[in-house]
């Protein structure tokens, strides 16, 4: 059995050449759409107002964190809006969901998160979260 001399791991040709296809670099990328990372980023924002802003995910009131991006060259601008609850900390509460946000759409893209901005669509008060709105 011949064996070639080069460095240890580096064997014969990797499988993708074995196949004929070309390699990694020259086969394309993949593209996220500005839709789909909107949604992960409205997903994200839920969990962070529920664990964040003591807004539990499964009420009928706050409505749904609302979320917009613009993906630009591997880098993503997030736009969310949302309800927080009457009192809070309303600028500690919107930077840690902030973080957790970029964090996570950072995490299940792999787009680098550039900005989040977050606007806070109202303020909820203890009798706007009890009540059930009927329609």
């Amino acid at each position: 059995m011949k064996t070639r001399q080069g460095s240890p791991g580096e064997g014969s040709d990797p499988p993708a050449r074995a196949a004929g296809l070309p390699p990694p670099a020259e086969r394309g990328a993949t593209v996220i759409p500005d839709r789909v990372v909107a949604r992960i980023a409205a997903q994200a924002a839920r969990a962070a107002q529920s664990r964040r802003a003591a807004v539990p995910p499964d009420r009928g009131n706050p409505e749904a964190p609302g979320a917009s991006a613009a993906v630009r060259a591997g880098s993503v601008r997030l736009h969310l809006t949302l309800d927080l609850p009457y009192p809070t900390d309303i600028p500690g509460v919107c930077e840690r969901i902030q973080q957790d946000v970029a964090e996570k759409v950072a995490q299940l893209t792999g787009l680098r998160v550039g900005e989040v901005v977050l606007t806070v669509r109202r303020l909820m008060t203890a009798a706007d979260t009890s009540r059930v709105r009927v329609r």
